[in-house]
């Protein structure tokens, strides 16, 4: 029983509808007062049609988050006020969206509080490395809601919560559930998720139910998840349209190359072209770093110089290969005569390192 109850609880982190890839959820909407008139029908564009969609499914996410919310406080949780310095971030980094660059939806949140208010409690539970009793030095770890925390930071307000006991397990879930419901993971974000429960002692079964895949393709999300540096994937970010192909290749980089990849790496995440960039713009300046080859050392070179201080010939090396270019006023004669005689000297080189070598012994 308690094994199928953590299975349906892996589920429930992507069981719900996903808002498609950038398009967050607003924080909340308040609904119409019975003053306001009622908007005449009209025509709609498909634009409006989606809109409105996305209407009915906030609407329907809202309502979902009343009910919880309803069962908190008949399960005799309350919703209290608590400074923002009191609160840590949990111990899981699953999201890679910067509010500032990859999160536009960000500030958007901020103004809505500041506007309308919190209107969603976040969910944190008594810090396991401080005092959650009541009184001064009371500290609290964040389970869902890092966004309105951040937006309360932001405006230098309290924030709304939920103190609720959690194991860490439960923890890693809440923040699944919160994510999964608000947009679509990238394939790096399901992969690091992957990677984070396999850590956490899940099952692979069980987390190839709550991921919705195969076996090979769990395999692959912990192969990536394990070959790119973390701190490289989190200077990218999400990159929603780099897919799994990119991202294996990308990873294959890093596992098939001679070292020198973490210093290009460090080199490209730290330019300012870099940071000004897009996440999945990021992805690609940093695999195309990669895969850029590192140019061909000149060959050595040195001149024979003539007794009239004219050069006769350049012999370069490369590696172990020699080649002797003559200059082209050398008389052509002296050519053919130098390359009949090269046969007999080198027999007499070989013949003369051998007798060294004999007196030797």
């Amino acid at each position: 029983m308690a094994g199928r109850d953590r299975k349906n609880s892996i589920k429930a982190l992507f069981g719900g509808d996903i808002l498609p890839a950038g398009e967050a959820a607003p924080e909340t909407k308040a609904a119409p007062t019975a003053n306001e008139p009622a908007a005449a029908p009209v025509r709609t564009s498909s634009g409006a049609v989606k809109a409105m969609g996305l209407s009915l499914t906030s609407i329907t996410r809202e309502a979902e988050e009343a009910r919880a919310l309803r069962q908190a406080l008949q399960d005799g949780e309350r919703i209290v006020s608590l400074d923002t310095d009191k609160i840590d971030v949990s111990f899981v980094n699953d999201r890679l969206s910067d509010e500032e660059r990859d999160d536009p939806d960000f500030l958007a949140l901020v103004d809505s509080i500041r506007e309308s208010g919190q209107q969603v409690p976040i969910l944190v539970r008594p810090s396991p490395t401080g005092s959650a009793d009541t009184g001064e030095g009371d500290r609290y770890q964040v389970a869902y809601g890092h966004r309105r925390l951040r937006a309360a930071r932001r405006l230098g307000q309290p924030v709304k919560a939920i103190v609720k006991t959690l194991s860490d397990d439960e923890l890693v879930l809440a923040q699944g559930k919160e994510n999964a419901e608000r947009r679509n993971l990238s394939f790096i974000e399901r992969a690091l998720f992957a990677h984070t429960l396999v850590r956490r002692g899940f099952e692979r079964k069980l987390v190839c139910d709550a991921l919705a895949v195969q076996k090979s393709e769990l395999s692959r999300l912990l192969q990536v998840a394990d070959a790119v540096p973390f701190r490289f994937v989190r200077e990218i970010g999400p990159a929603p349209k780099a897919g799994r192909e990119r991202w294996m290749a990308l990873g294959a980089l890093f596992e098939n190359g001679n070292g020198a990849e973490i210093e290009k790496s460090e080199d490209e995440v730290h330019s300012e072209r870099f940071r000004s960039a897009t996440s999945d713009e990021r992805f690609q300046m940093l695999f195309d770093r990669l895969m850029r080859r590192a140019p061909k050392a000149a060959p050595a070179t040195e001149a024979i110089i003539r007794p009239d201080g004219g050069v006769l010939a350049h012999v370069e090396r490369k590696g172990k290969a020699v080649r002797i270019a003559f200059a082209p006023e050398v008389d052509p004669a002296f050519i053919e005569a130098l390359t009949a005689r090269m046969k007999d000297d080198y027999a007499d080189f070989l013949a003369a390192r051998k007798d060294a070598k004999a007196g030797k012994t």
